[in-house]
């Protein structure tokens, strides 16, 4: 606890870059962080998202020092944040900690698989029920503070595409209400239901590995 620094994470804020030094951990009270892949032309596409069951920089904790990936704030909220050089002391000499961690680098890892698999298999609308419940998963409260820029973004879509995605999903029956820079869930049975698979197996794998995240 003593080398912890509580913060503030604004909504777009860029936690670490690409080919940054891995100066700090970040382990998330509240609010969500995309690990998302940069490429030459300036677009990202997510690869995994980050809440409080976890931390970011895990690769740090493996002796790791430079970024490969960037840390954006999806949706605002708080964290704590730890020098990485810092982090290694409670992994070498506390036991219970280490084993924690080794729970959530198994739990992160299965996301990012079972994320690949669906951006693959299965069409946008599935895609986003399944986006949106996991940020629901991390948040206290139904209305996301998200805007349909970030969800093009981070489903690799253009808006267009995206803001006719959910007014399909936000109709017949209503699961979602549009607001400004929100998304509010009306409906998370159904959300559940328009979703594919893959949003009850990530779910599982990280209830398994982490059997404290959702009590």
């Amino acid at each position: 606890m003593p080398e912890l620094e509580h913060i503030r994470c604004q909504r777009d804020q860029v936690l670490m870059d690409v080919d940054s030094s891995l100066d700090h951990v970040f382990f998330p009270d509240s609010g969500v962080v995309s690990v998302v892949a940069v490429y030459a032309d300036g677009s990202i596409i997510e690869m995994a998202t980050i809440g409080r069951e976890g931390c970011t920089a895990i690769q740090a904790i493996f002796g790791a020092k430079i970024s490969s990936v960037r840390l954006l704030v999806q949706i605002p909220g708080s964290a704590a944040r730890c020098r990485a050089r810092r982090s290694r002391g409670p992994w070498g000499r506390c036991p219970s900690f280490r084993s924690l961690m080794f729970a959530y680098v198994q739990a992160f890892l299965e996301q990012v698989l079972v994320s690949v698999a669906c951006n693959g298999a299965h069409s946008l609308k599935e895609r986003l029920a399944r986006w949106l419940l996991m940020m629901r998963d991390r948040s206290d409260d139904d209305a996301l503070q998200i805007t349909q820029n970030l969800l093009a973004e981070m489903l690799g879509v253009q808006r267009p595409t995206v803001h006719e995605c959910c007014r399909g999903v936000g109709t017949c029956p209503v699961l979602i209400a549009r607001g400004r820079q929100q998304l509010t869930i009306l409906n998370r049975q159904g959300l559940v239901e328009a979703s594919c698979e893959c949003y009850q197996l990530a779910r599982a794998r990280v209830a398994f590995h982490l059997p404290k995240t959702y009590t």
